[in-house]
């Protein structure tokens, strides 16, 4: 048996579950399909680590972002050995590991609304085949940017909400944009489609979204907390450990866990393979 073969019979071993699955020819579009994650952290990381061991051909991996200790609670690539190393970087090592043949383009940039889709239009296929893309930022104006592209090119496309200040798992659900509720982050897009690129007002917006039906909780300091901490009344907690909100609606902001971030971005990952399959 040659190199090749046993790169092929690995793969086989790793990957063959998919077949079982998807059958052999939605395997084989997973296989050969390429798929752009935007924004690496609690969501996207997850997201692409479930593309990876799903044996896609084809990753690119978009985020300026680099990795911090405060990281280490909710995104699969943050580990002690990780801590600086920029995330796109610290994931394309990790997919190494997990499915070596994969094709992994490292993009360090934050999307905005100048820059996309000039940043992949290069990568892609001129038909977009076997192409999906998962929104897992957090900026409002980058996803509007993401969303109405994808709108207007009927891309495979799905937009991740706010996993911020939520703590049930199994309240996780994927819907279209228009009939999504309990999510600050997408209401806004909503409303920013509406108004400035003419998305439907009535009806479908052909915008899929992962979000939460769980009411957001808001940040604030349980009662007792001063005195466990042995905090003199009056006093307020000292910022290490403070968990006031930032004013943002991103995980930082409200507090977040991996359960969540995890669920949000397997869910996205779950329905682009899907897509892609059929």
């Amino acid at each position: 048996m040659n190199a090749s073969d046993l790169i092929a019979a690995d793969l086989e071993r790793r990957f063959g579950g998919l077949a079982r699955l998807y059958g052999v020819r939605g395997a084989a579009r997973i296989r050969a399909a390429h798929m752009v994650v935007v924004g690496l952290g609690g969501v996207g990381s997850w997201a692409a680590e479930a593309l990876a061991r799903s044996g896609v051909a084809r990753l690119t991996l978009i985020d300026l972002d680099h990795i911090a200790e405060s990281n280490i609670n909710r995104q699969v690539h943050a580990l002690d050995t990780t801590l600086g190393q920029s995330k796109v970087e610290a994931m394309r090592e990790r997919i190494a590991h997990i499915n070596p043949q994969c094709r992994v383009n490292c993009i360090e940039e934050f999307v905005d609304a100048e820059n996309w889709p000039g940043l992949v239009l290069s990568d892609l296929q001129p038909d977009g085949s076997n192409t999906a893309f998962i929104d897992a930022c957090d900026q409002v104006k980058a996803k509007t940017a993401l969303a109405a592209w994808a709108l207007k090119n009927k891309a495979c496309f799905i937009s991740v909400g706010a996993a911020g200040g939520k703590r049930l798992a199994h309240q996780v659900d994927i819907e279209d944009l228009s009939v999504v509720t309990h999510d600050p982050l997408l209401a806004q897009i909503r409303s920013r489609l509406r108004k400035d690129h003419q998305a439907a007002r009535t009806g479908k917006m052909n915008v899929m979204c992962v979000f939460s039906r769980e009411p957001v909780t808001k940040p604030s300091m349980v009662q007792g907390d001063a005195e466990f901490l042995n905090i003199p009344e009056g006093d307020s907690l000292p910022t290490s450990i403070s968990t006031q909100s930032d004013g943002s609606l991103n995980c930082h902001g409200y507090g977040s866990v991996v359960t969540l971030t995890s669920t949000f971005g397997m869910c996205a990952a779950g329905w682009v393979l899907n897509k892609i399959a059929a």
